[in-house]
């Protein structure tokens, strides 16, 4: 072995200068001598070796980096802050991390591990133990600024410990030390976790949450999917923004100084905060519009949206056709329905027209067996008898008397057969009239004859002839039983012979004009004056409301005398002349009742409102009379 003199030791033997192995004894193992001494770690290292015992795993990765301890870590300044201290020359600043051993580890590493690395570094590189170092320089100069080297590595390990072990100091650091804020934007569907995964494990160290929850994959379910991304949208972060162009509050000349200066550090915190938060913000966005799991879901939420619109719009449209179906059937049985209808109308109007036939044959027929009666005027029978004969009589009836006429070859037999007859069918309409005056219609009024003389004479009343003209043209020529259609729809007991003289009298005369303002005021006024009797006149009604208001000559004042006397003879008060009801007030009484049934409310008011010129007492009267007759009529039946 070489011997180099420029080296020398403390002190030496000439054994060791001959680089010969020395052997000595001692109460420790035998070791071999070298040039340097093994301390510390490596003296343990070295024993455990001699004895056999193999390094683990973890001693050999500290020993890996105990190797690449003296490398420094020079991050980005851009955090750099002015009141930071910083180590080194230059505006680089020294990573505490890569001092202590713990590069690989940074901010995952915990106060146990920081504590024990610093042992080991600062055992190591304690400047008592790189006193071999001053040896290798020549010179003083060298040597001194070899031992500054080391104090000021030293002295940086000690600085990295104090900062690292000290929570706030250590949170402002680790928000100073270099990450990368790069933001996914868009990648292919299959890479999206291969991509944004791991921005989501880097931007996770800022949170204040811990343990954060991860992307997944394909597979995950959908609540855990939500819960991530609720958890990111509501993210809370520890980062301190230092900011390198902040005041150092150090160099404060005041304290109103210093709290100005505070006030503009904390508004360049509050931007840089609300930037990262941007930035995360986006980050979630950006993976939340690009998350297939979110995608496929979004599209089986589209879809069933669209199946439950197609099944209501097919709702819809069934519910239409079979809308469609019933209004087709139903408007198929209306056309049938009216089918039959037309087909019976059809039917009944030919058994009408033959009925016409018949009775326009037996018509002409009794009219030629009445015509030697009537030319030699036998019994004084006339034309117009055996014309009213003719429309009183219904076909049957017709049919008997003209065969009871020809088995009789004797004109004054045939006479009498028809006189008979006549009389007959008067006694029918006397009953009929009768049973009109027993329902309340007519009252009676003096004796029989004098009754007799007022039916023979008895005006027409405007009422009565605008019925008559209606029924003129609601049943024209060729309705079967015409006159006596009209008369019951004029309904006040006329007779065929009195209705056939008024459609030669009283519809042909020409109105009044003098009583043209009565009229006038009548029509204004409908229910000014009341309805005494479907017989009276305007002059009668004047006489007996106002006897002496017209007139003050001595024949209305007997009028009104004879009035009094025979309403005084019959045992009536006067009060009960307001009882007297008509055929239109009875009309009107029954429509009434039928167009307010019991349950209406203030039923009679509106019943005595819809009759004119009559009370509620009286329509109550009416209508209990009305009753008893139908009751009388029921038993008699």
């Amino acid at each position: 072995m070489a011997v180099h003199t420029k080296f020398r030791l403390i002190t030496y033997s000439q054994e060791i200068v001959d680089g010969q192995p020395i052997f000595v004894s001692s109460n420790c193992l035998p070791t071999k001598a070298l040039k340097y001494e093994p301390a510390g770690h490596s003296f343990h290292s070295a024993a455990l070796k001699l004895r056999g015992v193999q390094e683990d795993k973890n001693e050999a990765e500290d020993k890996k980096v105990a190797d690449d301890k003296e490398q420094t870590y020079l991050p980005s300044d851009s955090y750099s802050s002015k009141s930071k201290k910083k180590s080194g020359t230059g505006d680089k600043q020294q990573d505490h991390y890569a001092l202590l051993g713990l590069g690989h580890l940074r901010y995952l590493a915990t106060e146990d591990q920081i504590r024990k690395s610093y042992r080991e570094t600062a055992l190591r590189f304690h400047p008592d133990k790189q006193a071999a170092l001053l040896l290798a320089e020549e010179t003083e100069a060298a040597k001194q600024a070899k031992k500054d080297e080391i104090e000021s590595h030293f002295k940086a390990i000690q600085e990295a410990y104090e900062v690292l072990i000290d929570p706030v100091k250590r949170r402002i650091y680790d928000s100073t030390d270099e990450f990368d804020d790069e933001i996914p934007t868009d990648c292919a569907p299959q890479d999206f976790f291969k991509v944004f995964g791991p921005a989501f494990m880097r931007n996770g160290r800022w949170s204040v949450n811990q343990p954060i929850p991860t992307l997944g994959d394909d597979n995950t379910p959908l609540k855990d999917v939500d819960n991530f991304y609720n958890f990111w949208y509501s993210f809370k972060s520890w980062r301190e923004f230092p900011h390198a162009d902040e005041f150092d509050l150090e160099q404060a000349e005041s304290r109103d100084h210093k709290r100005w200066m505070e006030r503009q550090n904390a508004k360049l915190t509050e931007k840089a905060r609300k930037e990262d938060y941007a930035r995360i913000r986006t980050l979630v966005d950006n993976a939340y519009k690009r998350d297939p799991r979110i995608l496929r879901r979004k599209e089986e939420e589209k879809a069933e949206k669209q199946r439950k619109k197609e099944a209501k719009f097919l709702a819809k449209k069934l519910q239409e056709e079979e809308a469609a179906r019933i209004a087709e059937e139903e408007k198929q049985r209306k056309e049938e329905e009216e089918r039959q209808a037309a087909e019976a109308a059809l039917q009944h109007k030919k058994v009408k027209e033959k009925e016409k036939k018949l009775l326009r044959k037996e018509r002409a027929r009794l009219r030629t067996l009445s015509g030697p009666i009537v030319s030699q005027r036998l019994l004084d029978i006339s034309d117009d008898d055996v014309e009213g004969l003719c429309m009183s009589l219904d076909i049957e009836q017709m049919r008997s008397l003209c065969e009871n006429m020809e088995g009789i070859k004797v004109l004054l037999e045939q006479a009498s057969v028809l006189r008979d007859a006549m009389s007959s069918k008067k006694e029918v309409a006397d009953e009929k009239t009768n049973q009109q005056n027993a329902n309340g219609s007519i009252k009676a009024n003096g004796s029989a004859s004098r009754s007799n003389v007022e039916k023979k004479e008895k005006p027409w009343s405007k009422e009565e002839i605008d019925l008559l003209r209606k029924g003129m043209q609601k049943y024209p020529k060729g309705t079967s039983r015409r006159w006596e259609v009209i008369s019951e729809y004029i309904g006040t007991g006329r007779s065929v012979e009195e209705i056939m003289k008024a459609t030669k009298t009283v519809l042909l005369q020409k109105p009044d004009s003098s009583k043209a303002f009565d009229t006038f005021l009548e029509k204004r006024k409908p229910g000014a004056q009341s309805i005494e009797s479907p017989l009276s006149t305007r002059e009668e009604l004047e006489g007996v409301s106002t006897p002496a208001s017209t007139n003050n000559t001595e024949d209305s004042h007997s009028k009104s005398t004879d009035n009094e006397n025979s309403a005084s003879t019959n045992g009536v008060s006067s009060s009960s002349e307001q009882d007297v009801w008509s055929a239109v007030q009875e009309r009107a009484l029954v429509q009434a009742l039928k167009a307010f049934p019991k349950e209406t409310s203030q039923r009679w008011e509106r019943v005595a409102t819809a009759v004119p010129g009559k009370t509620v007492n009286q329509c109550k009267k009416k209508f209990t009379m009305m009753k008893e007759n139908f009751r009388n009529k029921k038993s008699a039946v």
